[in-house]
Order: structure tokens, then C-alpha cells, then sequence
């Protein structure tokens, strides 16, 4: 999906100022694999991850996400953790950065494919192979696989 609308309205008002705004990553794991995106942007490989559109329930977004981005269905199995996003500058020059909501999910169908123009390649990677992921998304990986019941969070 595009950028959306309400975040292009925005922009008319603010340019390529920065923005803070509420996201999610999806950590989906399956088979021992993690399902993951290559970010045409910037070539990198991630968690599928998006923005909330406003009043949307992060669960919700985040299923949403996994599917617009990889063709998969998956349901949210439990709240990772909440952190914060590196600040983020795209190739057209707007700045950003994310409060993230991560979740772990569970996958229920669909073979993994490339369902959007945001990515290059998507594709299950074992935990123990995985590409360079940038270091939060390794974190948050790392956090859904810890068998515990409380979300994360950053404290100092």
C-alpha cells in the first residue's frame, strides 16, 4: 500500500518535516522460519511493518500489513513489545519516526509473495540464517522468540 492519505495530507501541511507516528512490525514465525520482507526503499531486509491508519487497532493493522505487504495470512498471538523506530529520512526526503507496536503471530495461509510495490522479494528465513536485518528488527525477533508472557519495553 501507498503512503496513506491522511499522511499525504499531512505533508501539504508540513512538507518533508518530521513526523512521529504510531506503527507496527509483525514478528511471524513459522516452522522455525521468520517471515521476511526486502524493503524497496532502501534494499534492506525487515519485519512487515506499517502504519496505523487512525483509530486502527494495532492487531488489526499489523494482520493488515502482513498481508498487504507478503500475501500471507497470519493472526496475532501475542503484544511483543513497545519501542521506538530509528528516525527515518525516505528518498523523497520526508522524515519520520514510529512508536512500534511489535507483535508475534501465528501463520494461517497463503504462500509468501511480493503483494505490494513497498517490497523487492519476500521470503521465510530460519532464525538462525537470517540476512542483515537492521538491529531493531533483530531485537524484536529475538523478543518473540523469548517464551514470555509480558511485553517488552525500554526502561533505561
Amino acid at each position: 500500500m501507498a503512503t496513506p492519505d491522511f499522511i499525504l495530507d499531512l505533508r501539504t501541511k508540513i512538507g518533508t518535516g518530521p513526523l512521529w507516528l504510531p506503527g507496527v512490525k509483525v514478528v511471524l514465525l513459522h516452522e522455525g522460519s521468520v517471515l521476511l520482507v526486502r524493503r524497496a526503499d532502501n534494499g534492506r531486509w525487515t519485519l512487515p511493518a506499517g502504519i496505523l491508519e487512525p483509530g486502527e487497532e494495532p492487531a488489526i493493522a499489523a494482520v493488515r500489513e502482513v498481508f498487504e505487504e507478503t500475501g500471507v495470512r497470519c493472526k496475532v498471538t501475542r503484544l511483543v513489545g513497545v519501542a521506538t523506530t530509528d528516525p527515518a529520512v525516505y528518498p523523497n526526503g520526508d522524515r519520520a519516526q514510529y512508536l512500534d507496536v511489535i507483535m508475534a503471530a501465528g501463520y494461517l495461509g497463503g504462500e509468501a509473495h511480493v503483494n505490494d510495490d513497498e517490497n523487492l522479494e519476500v521470503g521465510w528465513f530460519g532464525v538462525d540464517g537470517l540476512p542483515d536485518v537492521p538491529p531493531k528488527h533483530a531485537r524484536a525477533i529475538e523478543w518473540a522468540r523469548e517464551p514470555r508472557a509480558e511485553g517488552h519495553f525500554i526502561a533505561d
